[in-house]
């Protein structure tokens, strides 16, 4: 039991580290020149980067996927601490479904994010007030990122739902 136990905490801490990459990191759309993520663009040939603002013509956008991906993360951190409160206050044999709800509201949040992002990237690319001709781009790192740790949080929502507390 203290073998799935660790494997289970680290489980859970992966996937809460994946989101921050993910959410931080800059390399949702690269380039040859640039990168670009749902907070700036940077251009690599002269070393600058520019917040994406109101300016940029799909901002709700940008701002869906920045605010479903930040309480993504926010959600798998305090699923992480409800299920260490859980881990001593439950009693032998009740199964971890706050925390379970929690990480799956975490993963759906993380889906949501990744798939605006991934249904409106064309737009989101096409815009001319980035200064450097994103078009031409692929997805980066942290959008792979994102969508593993969609599957991951699904995971552990699912590993906490069917867990029960033993001795």
């Amino acid at each position: 039991m203290l073998i799935l136990l660790a494997f289970i905490i680290v489980f859970h801490i992966t996937s809460a580290a994946l989101l921050f990459i993910s959410t931080i990191d800059n390399a949702w759309w690269v380039g040859e020149n640039f990168s670009t993520d749902v907070w700036r663009v940077c251009d690599m040939n002269i070393s600058t980067c520019v917040a994406i603002t109101d300016q940029f013509s799909e901002y709700q956008s940008i701002q869906a996927v920045q605010a479903t991906m930040i309480l993504s993360t926010i959600f798998c951190c305090v699923g992480f601490l409800v299920f260490i409160l859980q881990l001593f206050r439950l009693k032998q044999g009740e199964r971890f479904v706050l925390t379970s709800i929690i990480q799956l509201l975490s993963c759906l949040c993380v889906m949501i994010a990744a798939s605006i992002y991934t249904d409106r990237h064309e737009e989101l690319h096409k815009s001319n007030e980035y200064g450097v001709e994103v078009s031409k781009g692929q997805y980066g790192y942290s959008f792979v990122l994102a969508w593993i740790a969609f599957a991951f949080t699904l995971i552990s929502g699912v590993m906490y739902l069917v867990l029960r507390k033993r001795k």
